[in-house]
């Protein structure tokens, strides 16, 4: 599974992006030019040393993305609002891409014409609400593909409710798990 951000505009969504992907064991690709550089102060405090975890690919341009080796045999799966297909009503594949565009244009229409597929997250009908923010967007079918293909990362003894140093926590503080 690969999250691709094509041409993204804002150095926190970025960073917010791939912080997400760090922590759920997912590839990274930035599809050039962006609308900041990769050494934005923005984006490398959204990201965190999260980033030193990250497989990251970055790619001039859409061109060479689509033709870059570990696109074979992948899909692209697009996020937009031109789509006519729910997010989870689809079957992802533990080798998809899932694509998102830039936050003030999404794709070109070449673009969206390459993907594989097309997809966008039901929301209400009122002409006021346009769109979700891409970090969430991008977060919420990461969420549902991972759950399909059963490649959400295992949780550990110290992330459990019933760890005994995780309740201690919890009681010393007054909250309770």
């Amino acid at each position: 599974m690969r999250l691709a951000l094509f041409e993204p505009d804002i150095p926190q969504n970025a960073g917010t992006i791939m912080r997400m992907a760090a922590c759920m064991g997912v590839a990274v690709d930035i599809i050039e030019p962006c609308g900041f550089t990769l050494s934005d102060r923005r984006f490398r405090r959204a990201g965190m040393d999260y980033l030193d975890h990250l497989d990251l690919a970055v790619h001039p341009s859409y061109e060479a993305f689509a033709s870059a080796p570990a696109r074979t045999g992948s899909r692209t799966i697009l996020l937009t609002t031109r789509a006519d297909t729910a997010h989870h009503e689809i079957t992802y594949q533990p080798g998809d891409t899932l694509m998102v565009g830039r936050e003030s244009a999404g794709v070109p229409d070449h673009v969206h014409e390459a993907a594989d597929l097309c997809v966008k997250i039901p929301m209400q009908s009122i002409p006021s609400l346009r769109s979700l923010n891409v970090a969430m967007a991008a977060s919420m079918v990461l969420g549902e593909a991972l759950r399909q293909t059963g490649r959400f990362p295992t949780l550990t003894s110290a992330h459990k409710i019933d760890d005994p140093t995780v309740a201690h926590a919890h009681t010393a503080t007054g909250v309770s798990p």
